[in-house]
């Protein structure tokens, strides 16, 4: 990955070939928020930060990693941010007034789109913020590509003074594929800031001078496109198809399987916004009917259907009517959509005709162990207790989880943040308690703001913070609990109970998940004193991820008390298994085994076993 003495070929995913580019680029600066399936950019980096003299954090959200890195462009230093789809949601106010700003050293923005909702609330088409921030759009279709684009883009963004987007989606960032390296960049650039207020300051009259300046650079962005070599064109059929970034790997495969590449004229486009007119009227002006293929929306179909109409081509455009509006493409399904284009009889499944057995669907769960399912179970305990009826929203984590059975304990998942928000509103409407549930690292991101409102609007409910010391939904990267930075430096913790009680907060206390019945009683209160209606109640339930846990107790640093059954006392009730759903419970011959390896002596199977066949080992 760091060699610099003779061209390599690795074996890379997209999103650690996007990381090679950015340092075979210059970059100096790399900041982001993790969130699959965008989070291996910058762990790539970090890894390599002190032998390439970058600088690397996780910031708290993705907003302040594109102010971070914005303000490294501006001091003349190459930079990048990465974010999921929904992250550019909470940049893109910085995003929109970094188009009319525009850069110095060149500012990368890589967006990692999820078709199909892997790991994400929604399916969104993050294409759509170039058109309307003035900024342009690169798509790769390969992990070499997505390295060589890379590098493209910072240089681009460099010498037009403009952000650039590098849109991936979940299927090339996981993707794995052999990639050339190219040289390194030197030297290093020192930073420096020159004032200029007319050019940094958005005033309203100096953005409506800003305003014509993006448009002109986007003018200017559109003729290096119609230049570029990454958009190539195979075949002079009068039938041709514009395939748009990755989806073009799916159409080759599409006509090799129909046998007819190179039959079929096809426009691979990889630079989607601005539209390189030139390139494409080139390609359309002999056709007699078109084909664009392309990842959610119609984004690249609408402007070449306005292209058409601009330079009167009579050409039959297809598009979202025959390629699916919703979900991942699959080259299965862009083989249906090409075989109805060309008037072909139903396509053959692509591939062998041997059958594969499908694995059964199954819900994702919360670990063995997790401290988020001991904290759920006193929640649902507490409100059981205190005899009231209550409402349960959540937010974005591993936590979210606790919407299936048998915990049931999420009601909203909205955003990062909107537990916290949509308690404020569902304390004064609802007319039941309400328990909201949220992570350390969310909390820190989106959350702090909703808690001062509840604060200063005097709602009153039961927030629980379930501090596991870092962010682990996206792999166990370091928040401002942990301690610990992106580089792996010591750095001082931010505590949220600290947080909360600067936030105005009069009730904060915090508890162990693995004690079981101080959580159940601390909630408890809390929920007295929401029910008084003396403001928001904090409580932190802190206790390390069970995952941490586990390694630890391999590497010899803690001793775990696993659980075991008594096979003599165990009636087989499955009263542990129902009532926790732990997988690493399981009945075998009417008796309740425990998984040694999973078992983190939470003791929560122990707590509810009415027999009491479950204890220490």
């Amino acid at each position: 990955m760091s060699s610099n003495d003779k061209p390599a070929i690795l074996l890379m995913l997209g999103n650690e070939a996007i990381a090679r580019g950015a340092i075979e680029g210059g970059v100096q600066v790399a900041a982001a928020y993790p969130g699959t399936p965008s989070t291996e950019i910058v762990e790539t980096l970090a890894s390599m930060a002190g032998e390439h003299g970058l600088y690397v954090e996780w910031s708290t959200n993705e907003k302040v990693a594109f102010e971070v890195t914005l303000a490294a462009s501006y001091c003349g230093l190459r930079s990048l941010a990465a974010m999921k789809h929904v992250g550019l949601n909470v940049a893109s106010d910085a995003l929109f007034s970094s188009a009319y700003t525009g850069v110095r050293g060149g500012f990368l923005i890589v967006s990692a789109d999820d078709p199909d909702c892997h790991s994400s609330q929604n399916e969104q088409d993050n294409r759509v913020y170039g058109l309307h921030a003035y900024v342009p759009v690169v798509e790769p279709s390969t992990p070499q590509e997505a390295k060589d684009i890379a590098v493209y883009a910072l240089e681009l963004s460099e010498l037009h003074g403009v952000p650039v987007i590098l849109r991936t989606t979940t299927r090339l960032s996981h993707a794995r594929g052999p990639v050339k390296l190219g040289p390194l960049k030197a030297p290093r650039r020192i930073g420096t800031f020159d004032r200029n207020p007319e050019k940094f300051v958005c005033l309203p009259h100096n953005a409506r001078r800003m305003r014509l300046e993006a448009v002109n650079r986007l003018r200017a962005v559109e003729e290096s496109f119609n230049s570029s070599n990454l958009n190539a064109v195979e075949g002079s059929s009068r039938v041709g198809v514009i395939a748009c970034g990755l989806a073009s790997a799916y159409v080759y495969e599409a006509l090799e399987a129909l046998g007819l590449r190179g039959s079929v004229s096809v426009l691979k486009l990889l630079t989607v916004y601005p539209l390189p007119r030139k390139t494409i009227s080139s390609f359309l002006e002999d056709k007699e009917k078109v084909l664009v293929v392309e990842e959610l929306e119609p984004f690249v179909e609408v402007q070449v259907k306005a292209l058409c109409h601009d330079m009167n081509f009579e050409v039959s455009i297809h598009g979202k009517d025959l390629i699916p509006l919703a979900g991942e493409l699959t080259p299965e399904r862009v083989l249906r959509g090409l075989t109805s284009f060309l008037g072909l009889s139903p396509a053959t499944p692509l591939g062998t005709t041997t059958k594969v057995r499908a694995a059964l669907p199954r819900p994702p769960v919360l670990c063995a162990g997790c401290p988020h399912r001991s904290t759920f179970y006193a929640i649902k305990a507490a409100v059981k207790r205190m005899n009231v009826e209550a409402v349960y929203p959540s937010d974005i984590g591993c936590y979210t989880l606790g919407y299936y059975p048998p915990l049931e304990a999420v009601d909203t998942t909205i955003c990062m943040g909107a537990g916290v928000g949509l308690a404020c509103g569902l304390a004064k409407f609802s007319g039941k308690l309400v328990v909201a549930t949220v992570g350390d690292s969310t909390f820190f991101h989106a959350c702090i703001p909703a808690l001062i409102n509840a604060v200063h609007n005097s709602s009153s409910f039961v927030l629980v913070i379930l501090d596991n010391g870092l962010t682990a939904m996206t792999g166990g990267q370091p928040d401002p609990v942990t301690g610990v930075n992106a580089m792996g430096q010591r750095v001082k913790r931010v505590l949220p109970e600290d947080l909360a009680k600067a936030c105005g907060v009069e009730f904060c206390r915090v508890a162990d998940p693995y004690d079981l019945e101080a959580t159940m009683e601390c909630i408890a209160q809390a929920i007295e004193h929401a029910q008084r209606g003396l403001g928001p109640a904090v409580v932190v339930a802190r206790r390390k991820c069970a995952l941490t846990l586990l390694r630890e107790h391999r590497q010899g640093k803690v001793k775990l008390a696993k659980r075991r059954v008594n096979g003599e006392l165990c009636s087989g009730c499955t009263a542990c298994i129902r009532l926790t759903g732990c997988p690493a419970l399981a009945l075998k011959e009417g008796r309740v085994l425990i998984e040694e390896d999973l078992c983190t002596g939470c003791s929560l199977c122990e707590s509810v076993c009415p027999r009491g066949a479950i204890s220490t080992s």
